[in-house]
């Protein structure tokens, strides 16, 4: 590393947020290193187009690393080899419905997965300020709004994990001095959002609906309530609370509910159509353990990182309704062809 280029980690590089991540740290100058899986896309229409540079070119400044967080060596030598200045833990089984049919699956990868990161941290002498993906799924029925402070009622394998997670890092924050912080993101989506989550199933049916490919998109639970913002700010804030001189734990959130029929209806007649005609229930997409609202109070983070969303979520509805109309559109001409991503 130069003295003054800066050099991150990030797992779950070919993620939503670790993509947006990536295009980030770039920007701002960083070498910038991703963990991918040898089953993830990693160059060629997927998320990270247009920033990942065929290796060995004299400009190269983004690496990817084949590797997983279920892997402890490998951890452990790639934090060795590059030690990083920073480090984000993005990598997960992220989805709540499925984590209840892997829950296995879901604790090695979510909870001993931080603890792995961590540990090759310590094995690698490495001083790198330490980010972990939390997750307002921690607060489950505890009713809104919620805090830093607020009480944790877990309600999945995925936020059980995730329970673990965090106090792993405050843990070894208290424990062994390291400078790590816990970001408890609310919902954030993008055109970006992986295929089965719910604001992109929607997103993407309507698209598919207006083309005429499809009629019917099938739905789980649509009276939950959630704080829907846009992934490219949260992690602005990812990175600002590991700017901080001291680490903390923070909650970045809209601060506004969202019914999730309100959010179909939006995206749907935003197409000029009636969701009414094309919604219909199926209950095997609901949750054996349901969390009914989540609205988060992020004013510890207006206050001490200067963060705040600005991205109504009926705004973000459209903008995902055009982004997927635009894609398909790309697609069926011949354009562009991208893979469904998870």
């Amino acid at each position: 590393m130069s003295a003054t280029r800066r050099t991150a980690l990030i797992t779950g590089i070919t993620g939503q947020d670790g993509s947006y991540l990536a295009e980030l740290l770039l920007d701002k100058g960083y070498e910038v290193h991703g963990i991918v899986r040898r089953s993830s896309t990693i160059s060629g229409n997927s998320r990270l187009d247009g920033i990942y540079q065929a290796p060995n070119t004299p400009d190269q400044t983004l690496f990817l690393h084949y590797g997983d967080i279920t892997d402890a060596s490998m951890l452990t030598n790639i934090v060795r080899d590059i030690q990083p200045d920073e480090v984000y833990n993005l990598a997960a089984q992220s989805h709540v419905r499925v984590s209840f049919d892997i829950p296995d699956y879901t604790g090695n990868v979510d909870a001993l997965g931080t603890i792995r990161l961590l540990e090759a941290l310590r094995a690698a002498d490495c001083n790198a300020r330490f980010y972990q993906a939390s997750t307002s799924e921690l607060f489950g029925s505890t009713p809104p709004p919620q805090n830093e402070d607020t009480r944790f009622h877990p309600r999945s394998p995925y936020a059980v994990a995730k329970v673990y997670s965090y106090w792993a890092v405050v843990n070894y924050r208290e424990a062994y001095g390291l400078h790590a912080s816990n970001g408890i993101l609310f919902n954030h989506e993008s055109e970006r959002r992986g295929e089965t989550f719910v604001t992109r199933k929607v997103t993407r049916a309507v698209a598919r609906i207006a083309a005429g490919i499809q009629d019917i998109v099938y739905m789980g639970n649509l009276n939950s309530i959630r704080d829907w913002g846009y992934a490219p700010e949260y992690v602005e804030g990812m990175w600002r609370m590991v700017q901080q001189d001291t680490p903390d734990d923070y909650v970045l959130a809209t601060g506004e509910g969202c019914v999730i029929r309100d959010f179909v209806q939006v995206a749907f007649e935003h197409a000029g159509l009636d969701w009414e005609k094309h919604v219909r229930h199926d209950s095997r997409h609901e949750r054996p353990a349901e969390v009914d609202a989540l609205i988060g109070d992020a004013s510890k983070a207006k206050e001490k990182l200067g963060w705040e969303a600005k991205t109504h979520w009926r705004d973000l509805a459209k903008h995902m309704v055009d982004a997927d109309r635009q894609l398909l559109d790309d697609q069926l001409s011949g354009r562009h062809v991208r893979p469904d991503q998870d």
